[in-house]
């Protein structure tokens, strides 16, 4: 069996949540995979590599060279120097029919405008896939949007999609729906915890120590989540079976009413998505 190679350009906290997902799914893949880091902090992609019995690439060109998948972990805005950087030996090994599958998490760079990077004018159309993961996936349970360029095998996109699957759920979309996707999944976490503290903080306003507070809030959020998940049910059908008359539950839906709880909610997403345009 090859082994496939996999180099991750960045090793920050997103770059290593997949790679450990990957490690985790190579486990039962039927081609063995070797994985390298790269990082322009040399001992932060040491830390990372050590983490999983990686490797380290000397540089971003030695990982171009070398990969069959390189993963592009970096900033938005320091992806175009990764590029520029490697682009001659992307194009050195598409003229030889070896080009790696480039997979990119910048928000607002399309496929289109990291093929033109690399490609530098010329007619070459480079294999690009873009995925926006959420920070979940740093314990297997991110949500994985996952775009695809035409010119990437069908094979070589499903070997994808198994490898990520190791980090949460995959799917695949059109990358129209990107900017909208990282508004909602990609900046949702944030708002997520954003809730949790608060209804924490309402339990200690109420007189519950920090530590239960904090914990009941986490628990009754991801048992929520998985109501909705596993039962079908629209998220207004499920908040009416616990909202009895003249209850606790309506006093307090009626007070989350009253500060404009769900156009906040609208608003925080929409603002997340106008950035995402801005950025591309």
């Amino acid at each position: 069996m090859s082994e496939v190679k996999i180099a991750c350009i960045g090793s920050g906290n997103m770059g290593f949540a997949l790679m450990k997902g990957i490690a985790a799914m190579s486990k039962d893949a039927k081609n063995p995979v070797s994985i390298g880091f790269t990082d322009a902090y040399a001992e932060k992609a040491k830390t990372a590599a050590d983490a999983l019995g990686a490797s380290v690439f000397g540089s971003n060109t030695e990982a171009a060279e070398k990969a069959d998948f390189v993963f592009l972990a970096v900033k938005p805005q320091a992806l175009s120097d990764v590029l520029a950087e490697i682009a001659p030996v992307i194009q050195k090994r598409l003229r030889y029919g070896s080009a790696p599958l480039l997979v990119s998490m910048a928000a607002g760079w399309t496929i289109e405008k990291i093929q033109d990077a690399v490609a530098h004018g010329s007619t070459a159309i480079i294999p690009v896939a873009r995925i926006m993961p959420n920070t979940p996936a740093l314990i297997s349970k991110g949500m994985i949007a996952l775009a695809v360029s035409p010119v990437v095998p069908g094979e070589k996109a499903d070997a994808l999609d198994a490898m990520l699957k190791g980090a949460g759920i995959v799917d695949r979309v059109s990358e129209n729906y990107f900017n909208a996707i990282t508004g909602l999944s990609g900046s949702g976490p944030a708002f997520a915890f954003m809730f949790i503290e608060a209804l924490a903080d309402g339990g200690v306003l109420a007189g519950l120590p920090r530590d239960k507070a904090l914990r009941y809030a986490a628990q009754t959020v991801m048992g929520s989540a998985a109501m909705v998940l596993e039962t079908g049910k629209h998220p207004g059908e499920l908040k009416d079976m616990v909202a009895s008359p003249g209850g606790t539950t309506i006093a307090g839906i009626a007070a989350l009413e009253s500060a404009a709880f769900r156009s906040s909610a609208i608003q925080a997403v929409e603002a997340a998505w106008k950035r995402g345009k801005e950025l591309s």
